[in-house]
């Protein structure tokens, strides 16, 4: 029986840069934030990282780095997917030898495909692969959405231990427990449905708003997975405005904002992403003051 990657709250950690090239000098003091807050698990190079604006050589140069870093203290989970299987499979094969523990792989996007189309890429990466694969649903980024029939025929694969689901369907979700085998795991992609689905066997999150309230997710989890719903719920409800208004611009432009009106200093968003209206500036700021975090601008 496959074990998950991991439970509780993993962050999806923002990529810092300077004007040319990744500050792995502020990578280095965010990772061992995350690891001194509570974050059950590094996802280096996902949605939240940037990775779309990355070159293969500077992608595989920052899930390097990321894995020295943490020197396994939690496990890194290496974003490789792509709309090129090839290019996914040569990403993956390059972050195992960096030492990656898992691999995150989102569905093609843009040329897209079939449901037998995402089974044959899937597998043919987790053929040749040794480390545990996480599939990634995120249909409003991509265009398409497994199905539960989908998953279950992945589940069959030794390499295959689950699903990021940010698709926000339930029934998707409820379908898929229901139809796949218990070593199928599944993780919340959305901040503010961490516990309902923990709550249909979820093991966690993977988190963006761990960038920026760490121990508060990873408390969040933790009290669901020993029992203690009450004060799970309570912390979801409790920081559900500011997951929310995380979301007012495409991700990562508010967290990114946020962790620099922290004083974080994360440093530049690239093209195409741009600085966030006024408007919705001011509807973070209040969101984070109202969270009881210090802003700084």
């Amino acid at each position: 029986m496959k074990s998950p990657v991991f439970q509780g709250s993993a962050v999806a950690i923002v990529t810092p840069f300077t004007e040319d090239f990744v500050d792995f000098i502020k990578l280095g003091e965010l990772v061992d934030y995350q690891i001194d807050n509570g974050s059950s698990a590094i996802v280096v190079c996902g949605t939240t990282g940037e990775a779309s604006t990355q070159s293969i050589p500077e992608h595989l140069a920052t899930i390097e780095y990321v894995v020295k870093r943490t020197s396994k203290r939690v496990p890194v989970i290496a974003g490789t997917g792509s709309n090129d299987t090839h290019d996914a499979l040569v990403m993956s094969q390059k972050a195992e030898e960096s030492g990656a523990d898992a691999l995150l792989l989102v569905t093609p996007y843009y040329n897209k495909t079939t449901q037998h189309g995402l089974i044959k890429h899937f597998t043919h990466i987790a053929d040749r692969v040794k480390i545990p694969i996480i599939l990634y649903n995120v249909p409003s980024r991509t265009g398409m959405s497994f199905t539960a029939e989908t998953y279950k025929e992945l589940a069959k694969h030794p390499n295959i231990n689950g699903v990021k689901e940010a698709s926000g369907n339930f029934t998707l979700a409820c379908h898929t427990k229901a139809i796949c085998p218990e070593d199928f795991y599944l993780w919340s992609g959305n901040d503010d449905q961490v516990i309902p689905l923990m709550s249909l066997g979820g093991q966690g999150v993977i988190s963006v708003a761990a960038n920026i309230i760490p121990r508060q997710m990873a408390d969040m989890a933790g009290a669901f997975l020993r029992g203690d719903v009450k004060t799970a719920a309570s912390l979801q409800t409790q920081y559900f405005d500011l997951c929310d208004k995380l979301f007012l611009e495409v991700n990562p432009v508010p967290v990114k904002t946020a962790m620099n009106m922290l004083g974080m200093n994360v440093g530049n968003l690239r093209m195409p992403l741009t600085d966030m209206l006024p408007a919705n500036l001011e509807k973070l700021k209040d969101a984070l003051i109202n969270a009881g975090l210090n802003v700084n601008a």
